[in-house]
C-alpha cells in the first residue's frame, strides 16, 4: 500500500511569521513543508525563526528575499551598509541544505524530491538582473536558467518530484485571473517564468513528469477586480497540479481574531487527492477551508 504523505505549503509571507506559525506546523501531523519565498525584505529575522521549524522542510527565495541586492534601485534604498552585510549570502547560510533554487533535496524516507526553480523570481518572459544571477550563480541567460533546474530535475533520485518555484511556469494562461496571469496594466498578459516552463516541458517530455509544481509571488487577491480572486490551481494532460499558494496577507485580524493560512496538501502514493487552504486561530485550530480539489482547471502542455 503506498504511504499517504501530508505536507503544507506556505505561500509569500511578507513579515508575517513567528514562533506560533512554527509551533503550529509542529503540532499537526506532516511529513514536509514548503515555502515559497518573499519573507520580507531581505529580513534576516524571519529566516531565522522559519530556520528553527524542526520538520523536513524546503525553501525557494522570492524577489524581496534580494530587495536590496539585485536591483540597481533596491541598492540606492539600502538601510544598511552593504559593503560590511551581504543579507543575501547570510540567507544562504541560515537555510543551508533546506535551500533549493536551483537545486534538488531528496528525501528518501518520502520517497520525495524537491527541485528548485529560478530563485527571487520577479516573473515575466524578460531576463533581468543579469549581473545578479551571474555574480550569484553564473547563470546568464533565461535558457541558461531553465538548463540550471532541467539539471536539478535530473539529479532527483526520488519516485515523486515536486517543484517549488517563486513565480510560476509560464503557460497556464493569459488573462488576469490566471495563476500567473498578470493583473496590473497591461492588463493580462502571462507573467509565468519560461525558463520554469522550458525544465517542466523536458521533464515530462523524458518521462519523468513533476507530480506538483508549488509557487506563489502572484498574490491571490487581484489588483485589478475585488469581486474575484486569482485561478490558484490547474493540472495539465500530464498529471502535474500546478499550486498558486500566494494567499497574502498570510495574518488577517488582531489578537484573539487574528486568523493565519497555510495550505494543507495530500498525496496519496503518486496522486495529488487533496489541496486545502485552511485559516486557523493562533492555536493551529482551523476554523475556515477552501478546498481546491477535485476540481482542478484543466489546461493543455506547457508551451512557450
Amino acid at each position: 500500500m503506498e504511504r499517504q504523505l501530508r505536507i503544507a505549503a506556505v505561500g509569500d509571507v511578507h513579515d508575517q511569521w513567528d514562533e506560533r506559525d512554527n509551533a503550529i506546523l509542529q503540532d499537526w501531523d506532516l511529513d514536509l513543508v514548503l515555502f515559497v519565498g518573499d519573507f520580507g525584505n531581505e529580513s534576516l529575522t524571519i529566516v531565522e525563526c522559519i530556520s528553527r521549524l524542526s520538520l523536513p522542510k524546503a525553501v525557494v527565495l522570492g524577489n524581496h528575499d534580494a530587495w536590496y541586492t539585485a536591483t540597481p534601485w533596491g541598492r540606492k534604498k539600502c538601510p544598511y551598509d552593504r559593503q560590511q552585510e551581504d543579507r543575501v549570502q547570510r540567507q544562504f547560510e541560515i537555510l543551508g541544505g533546506d535551500r533549493v533554487g536551483y537545486r534538488v533535496r531528496d528525501y528518501p524516507q518520502l520517497g520525495v524530491s524537491v527541485v528548485g526553480g529560478r530563485p527571487f523570481s520577479w516573473g515575466g518572459s524578460r531576463w533581468t538582473m543579469q549581473e545578479f544571477y551571474q555574480t550569484r550563480f553564473g547563470v546568464g541567460s533565461l535558457q541558461e536558467s531553465g538548463d540550471r533546474i532541467s539539471q536539478a530535475l535530473n539529479a532527483a533520485t526520488e519516485p515523486i518530484r515536486i517543484v517549488l518555484a517563486h513565480n510560476g511556469p509560464f503557460g497556464l494562461g493569459e488573462t488576469a485571473e490566471s495563476p500567473c496571469g498578470r493583473d496590473w496594466k497591461p492588463i493580462g498578459q502571462d507573467h509565468g517564468d519560461p525558463d520554469l516552463t522550458q525544465a517542466i516541458q523536458a521533464s515530462q517530455e523524458a518521462g519523468h513528469p513533476p507530480l506538483l509544481v508549488v509557487f506563489g509571488h502572484m498574490h491571490h487577491r487581484l489588483r485589478h477586480t475585488k469581486q474575484r480572486l486569482r485561478q490558484s490551481f490547474a493540472q495539465d494532460e500530464f498529471g502535474t497540479v500546478y499550486l498558486n499558494v500566494a494567499s497574502v496577507p498570510r495574518w488577517v485580524g488582531e489578537g484573539s481574531q487574528q486568523r493565519r493560512n497555510f495550505t494543507l496538501i495530500t498525496l496519496d502514493g503518486p496522486e495529488v487527492t487533496a489541496a486545502d487552504l485552511v485559516w486557523t486561530d493562533n492555536q493551529g485550530q482551523i476554523d475556515r477551508r477552501l478546498s481546491y480539489f477535485p476540481t482542478p482547471e484543466k489546461v493543455k502542455q506547457l508551451s512557450l
